[in-house]
């Protein structure tokens, strides 16, 4: 008879139980691979990972880092000589990936599992490449607090069974490799349909679903067929080992065929040849490698948006199928405008499913939304001595958005898509409304040299402005706040007077600015009581941005002023105009505004 399985081949990464949360990764830790040196680089997982920084920084290099782990026991987790730091193998320096993992319960094993401060359970594995090809895997012994050359989860094929298959699209990938990787999304998007689908209900219950008929069908031939061999099989390898005891002395051949190991890999629902024409309807139809390269993009995210709608539909049908992990480079490449929107739509909507996660590199605010839960975004920067660094700038549980925040910045992004620009770079000055944008702006346009790399993020509001505060705080830059400090009261068109709504939010920008970090510089400067009383005299009844534009051109005191204004927000040691207030206390602010329209 064919030998039994081995038991770490029913050893999964996702509990058999549909009560256990699957896995969760959360971190990955990356050193000597490619651009990225001996200072470890760590990446903070989450459905989303948004990586930003500048070029050549190591981003395509992040994305493949986690692709290599996500695929020991096949080629793509090979190393060549290029992967190496300097092209060199150095013993000393030795490209290593390291995954953390969150667990919910206790199959990889008890002695490799860490229970944090909060209460989760964390695994630990790492991978080294001692040279080109095939890495090493290690696993994190707690007992020892040593790396161990056992492993959580057993062998390379089995863990990854049930780790995110990865499915990556380069950013200057050729037509045939973008065909490749959209044909691919297409057929698991397809087979995993089929292996959801439900099966009909019958007087004994609910039957098996038709693919895993198929498959235990499949099983019973393959042992039948072993059964009925295995006479031949006894023959072979007492054959074997007479011949191979000749050289090695006691040593024996045993041939197992494992019939029943991984038959979803083995089985191919489809063929593999499969071809996927596009054109005009009326028209010739070709491959997609013959389209353009906004055509094969756009045909990308319409395949993606497919498998999110799929996914969504199976969901709650329970079947185990392998998640998986979409790795793609600056995805806004060769896309229209409005495009691009939709594209980001998709990236946000694909894990909401619960099979799916996502890492991306983009050099595009669009691609940001600072509403979701499940979006972490990581800076990732050459620092002073050459080494690659990554900075979580970005994570909605630290963050601590409420809803009135996520609402806010939702319609921001709407109004204002490069929102987000900050991220890249730069110096940051929160605006509350339109007019001192424009005029701003203005001056950056007409001084280039002088007011380079500043981002200027209108908030379009008072409530916005505390929401943008604390991604700020969190961010971990430095920033200055301008906003109209109104009156504490108003009088209504009807002539009743009444508290000014607009001054009540003044006390929450003040906690929000108290709450930053020790480490973050901030100005707080507030214009009385509006911008435009305060630097032109005057309100405009219309048109508030395009007379202040007028104003400026025509008038060089008010465009010192404003450039003035401008300078005190960028450099916090240089003085504020007239009329213009940095407060620390709301009695402060009160008092400084009396005095300007008692004047």
């Amino acid at each position: 008879m064919a030998k039994a399985k081995k038991a770490d081949a029913e050893v999964s990464l996702i509990s058999e139980n549909p009560e256990v949360q699957k896995p969760r990764l959360t971190k990955l830790i990356i050193k000597n691979y490619r651009c990225i040196g001996s200072t470890p680089v760590e990446i903070d997982l989450d459905d989303i990972v948004v990586l930003v920084g500048a070029n050549n920084v190591g981003k395509s290099s992040i994305l493949k880092a986690y692709e290599l782990v996500m695929s020991q026991g096949s080629a793509k987790a090979d190393l060549k000589l290029e992967d190496f730091p300097n092209n060199a193998v150095d013993e000393d320096n030795l490209p290593e990936i390291e995954l953390h993992t969150i667990v919910y319960d206790n199959s990889p094993g008890d002695r490799w599992i860490q229970i944090l401060e909060n209460g989760e359970l964390l695994v630990k594995e790492r991978w080294i490449w001692n040279g080109e090809g095939k890495p090493k895997r290690e696993g994190w012994e707690v007992a020892t607090n040593s790396w161990s050359e056992n492993v959580p989860w057993g062998a390379p094929n089995v863990a990854n069974a049930r780790r995110p298959e990865p499915h990556r699209v380069d950013a200057f990938d050729s037509p045939e490799e973008q065909a490749k990787a959209i044909k691919k999304l297409l057929m698991q998007a397809l087979t995993d349909r089929v292996k959801n689908l439900k099966a009909q209900n019958n007087a004994d219950g609910e039957e098996e679903n038709d693919y895993k008929k198929l498959i235990t069908k499949v099983k019973e031939l393959q042992k039948k067929i072993v059964e009925e061999a295995q006479e031949q099989i006894d023959a072979v390898n007492k054959e074997l080992t007479g011949l191979i005891s000749k050289v090695f002395p006691n040593y024996k051949i045993d041939f197992d065929a494992k019939p029943e190991d991984d038959l979803d890999s083995v089985i191919n629902l489809f063929k593999a040849d499969t071809q996927l024409l596009m054109g005009p309807a009326d028209g010739f139809l070709s491959t997609v490698d013959r389209q353009g390269s906004g055509a094969r993009r756009t045909l990308l995210w319409t395949a993606i948006k497919f498998i999110s709608e799929n996914n969504q539909k199976g969901k709650d049908d329970g079947a185990l199928v392998r998640p998986h992990l979409l790795l793609i480079d600056e995805p806004e490449l060769c896309l229209h405008p409005n495009a691009i929107r939709e594209a980001c739509n998709v990236l946000y909507d694909l894990p909401n499913a619960g099979n799916w996660q996502v890492m991306v590199t983009t050099h595009s605010p669009i691609f940001i939304d600072f509403s979701k839960d499940n979006t972490t975004i990581v800076k990732v920067e050459k620092v002073a001595d050459g080494q690659i660094r990554g900075t979580t700038v970005f994570r909605p549980d630290k963050v601590q958005l409420d809803e009135d925040d996520k609402r806010n910045l939702k319609l921001l992004n709407i109004c204002d898509p490069y929102v987000a620009e900050f991220f890249f770079g730069g110096k940051v000055i929160v605006v509350e409304g339109d007019t001192e944008y424009t005029a701003f702006n203005y001056i950056k346009k007409q001084k280039p040299d002088d007011y380079k790399d500043i981002n200027i993020i209108r908030a379009r509001g008072k409530a916005t402005i505390v929401s943008l505060i604390k991604i700020l705080n969190h961010f971990g830059s430095n920033y200055s706040v301008l906003h109209d400090s109104d009156t504490p009261r108003i009088t209504t068109k009807k002539g009743k007077e009444m508290a000014n709504p607009a001054w009540g939010n003044n006390p929450n920008i003040l906690a929000a600015i108290n709450s930053k970090p020790m480490v973050t510089a901030a100005r707080l400067l507030a214009s009385l009581p509006n911008f435009e009383e305060a630097y032109f005299g005057e309100i405009a009844l219309e048109e508030k941005p395009y007379n202040a534009l007028k104003t400026l051109e025509d008038n060089e005191g008010m465009f010192n002023t404003i450039e003035a204004l401008l300078k005190a927000l960028i450099d916090f040691a240089s003085p504020i105009p007239a009329n213009c207030a940095e407060w620390g206390t709301i009695e402060g602010l009160q008092e400084k505004l009396t005095a300007v329209l008692e004047a």
